[in-house]
């Protein structure tokens, strides 16, 4: 709804700076929409291809976003046009860092031109050193949480972390209750999650972690933005607001929209809907499972295997979108595999319309690497989760996930990671159809009025923008 607001008192001009990955850069897009649509200047930063990349900006929000390029640095370490996260393997990760810490001279340039000045600058994790810079030009900073606040609050409390009082060094460490949560909490990692994530990595290139970007970040900022609902995670909720000794706000969990869905042509977008749809429409209603682990996930031969099998074994239609490249792999898939779920199955290599796909009424679950993004677009459609997350944050959300009993984790060995097709069959038939998941399917269904209720968002947008007037530097 366009607000009326247009005088400088009552007008914020926002700037948002979000980490070089497709997972923060369309988030950090959507929360601008939303305050452009209030009325509000939005002053969207990153590098040229990335821009690129994101959805178009709809006509009758284009006077309010201006999109603002800062050249990509040359790092050596990193691939040609490599400006995001998708264009790297993880273990390239902190050298994708070392090119986005870099941008803090042109981003000072802007800030020295900028008219009218910022009155916000709403931030990533990644960007530590921001709140610093911010300040000397009298300018509020927010850091804007895409991660849940279960996922925050295993993290723990900036304050003591930054002085050395808590340590946490080994893998053990990350795979246990931390002294700040509840004992009886679920959401650790496992061991293989740890492992995977750091092997093959060659160090701490950037000369800072993440954890303590993330620290820094919480730290130095004047407020804390979380993108998610109260009624969702409330005890974790109020656990962060504890930890973080600064005000903390949900913004709500900015609901996906079918309405600009014109608008959503992403960097390999060129696909035609009723090609992609046209079996979906024979299908029975929530009957078909889709399958999708996001733009950066990478699995094994074996692991890629186990998993076509077990969509296999399962006996249930599915959908299943995959990377570009797993199809260039020498074995992308098991022999005889596509003639065999021919009529049953889809396979599709490329990018497809998620949210678009996740609405249609033959959907009934979602197979899910379980990033936060993937997530709401689920439940904001009711959709029950098999949960198999791949790294970073994903391992505790899907315990998060599994705990609320909204849906069921692929089980895998703990150690090395390891699950087989008949895991695979067993939880999505158990998420599908058996009589043990009738509380997961009605769980998830009883979400949409969490997770897609566009008003309730509302109501947390403008509570948000209150606090942002009221809180802004003269």
């Amino acid at each position: 709804m366009q607000t009326s607001q247009n005088t400088p008192e009552s007008t914020l001009h926002i700037v948002m700076f979000p980490w070089l990955a497709m997972g923060h850069l369309i988030p950090f897009l959507h929360l601008s929409k939303v305050l452009a649509q209030k009325g509000h200047k939005i002053s969207y930063i990153s590098t040229p291809r990335n821009l690129s990349r994101i959805p178009k900006i709809p006509p009758q929000l284009s006077h309010n976003i201006k999109l603002v390029s800062l050249p990509f640095p040359k790092v050596e370490s990193l691939p040609e046009h490599a400006e995001s996260s998708m264009d790297i393997p993880h273990q390239k990760a902190q050298f994708l860092k070392i090119a986005f810490d870099l941008l803090e001279s042109p981003l000072v340039t802007f800030l020295e031109t900028a008219i009218p000045k910022p009155d916000w600058i709403i931030f990533d994790y990644a960007s530590h050193w921001l709140p610093s810079v911010a300040s000397k030009f009298g300018v509020s900073t927010a850091y804007f949480s895409l991660f849940t606040a279960a996922t925050q609050a295993f993290l723990g409390p900036p304050s003591q972390l930054l002085n050395d009082k808590v340590t946490r060094s080994t893998v053990e460490d990350f795979c246990r209750v931390p002294e700040w949560v509840p004992s009886d909490s679920n959401i650790v990692y496992r061991p293989h999650e740890i492992m995977k994530y750091t092997e093959g990595a060659v160090g701490n290139e950037s000369g800072i972690s993440d954890t303590l970007r993330f620290l820094l970040s919480i730290d130095g900022c004047d407020l804390v933005l979380f993108r998610t609902s109260v009624e969702f995670e409330h005890e974790w909720f109020e656990l962060v607001c504890e930890l973080y000794q600064k005000l903390v706000l949900p913004v709500g969990v900015l609901p996906p929209s079918l309405e600009n869905d014109a608008f959503d042509d992403y960097e390999n977008g060129n696909v035609q809907l009723g090609d992609l749809t046209r079996w979906l429409d024979e299908q029975q209603v929530n009957s078909v499972v889709f399958v999708a682990l996001g733009s950066e996930a990478v699995l094994s031969d074996a692991e890629l295997t186990e998993l076509a099998l077990g969509l296999e074994r399962s006996g249930l239609p599915f959908f299943w979108v995959i990377r570009k490249s797993i199809t260039e792999s020498t074995q992308p898939l098991p022999d005889g595999f596509l003639s065999r779920v021919r009529g049953c199955g889809i396979v599709y290599a490329g990018w497809v319309p998620q949210v678009r796909i996740l609405s249609h009424s033959a959907i009934g679950g979602f197979l899910t690497h379980c990033g936060w993004n993937s997530v709401i677009e689920g439940l904001a459609f009711g959709r029950v989760l098999i949960c198999f997350p791949v790294m970073n944050d994903q391992g505790l959300n899907s315990r998060l996930l599994s705990g609320k009993k909204l849906g069921v984790e692929i089980p895998r060995n703990e150690k090395d990671g390891l699950f087989t097709s008949e895991s695979v069959a067993e939880s999505i038939r158990v998420a599908m159809v058996s009589e043990e998941g009738e509380v997961l399917r009605a769980n998830a269904t009883e979400m949409k009025r969490v997770f897609g209720d566009k008003s309730k968002n509302n109501l947390y947008i403008d509570a948000c923008i209150r606090h942002l007037m009221e809180m802004r530097k003269p």
